[in-house]
């Protein structure tokens, strides 16, 4: 059963925040607002935070120089999920995931239906590993942040989360370069 580990030590994680948007500042950013606060509340440290408009190349620049930090284990965005013209998050990142996460899209639908019902479906959340880094892709209000944060990935990034956590393998997330497996993707 999911339960914290009093006997292991919390171990802080690099986080940075990516906000998705063709209208907001930082000024005006509450779900990057509500991301930066839970991180720092569960002891996390934010490495960097940034407002990128909703244009492919953008984002994935953006993502791709954080994802090649030694300091950055988890890259969060927020925005562009949608099915708009202008929703293109989803577009930018899975194509550089070397692994797709499909429990965490799976997970957040789930919590979000019992907050919004259907409408969850409007939303294209996803999450992968780029060059063993951790990136979610979430919507771009507030209280979607909060579920997935709230409901995920606050526990998911504790290394005391039993029975597993994101945490305890992030140093193997690379181990197939390491090992220069044929089927390994050179990073992005």
């Amino acid at each position: 059963m999911s339960r914290i580990d009093e006997t292991r030590s919390f171990v802080p994680v690099g986080i940075a925040v990516l906000t998705v948007s063709d209208t907001r500042s930082i000024a005006e950013d509450r779900s990057g607002d509500t991301l930066v606060a839970r991180i720092e509340e569960a002891g996390h440290v934010l490495k960097e935070r940034a407002i990128v408009t909703d244009d492919i190349p953008a984002i994935r620049e953006q993502v791709l120089k954080w994802s090649k930090r030694a300091d950055i284990d988890v890259i969060i965005s927020t925005g562009g999920t949608g099915f708009t013209g202008r929703d293109v998050t989803p577009d930018a990142l899975e194509p550089i995931f070397e692994k797709r996460m499909d429990g965490f899209s799976e997970v957040f639908h789930r919590i979000s239906y019992d907050k919004i019902g259907t409408s969850t479906i409007q939303s294209r959340a996803t999450g992968g590993v780029v060059n063993a880094t951790f990136v979610f892709v979430l919507p771009g209000s507030p209280g979607a942040c909060k579920d997935a944060w709230d409901g995920i990935l606050k526990l998911q990034l504790d290394y005391r989360h039993m029975p597993c956590n994101f945490v305890e393998i992030m140093p193997r997330l690379d181990e197939h370069l390491k090992r220069g497996a044929a089927t390994a993707r050179p990073a992005q």
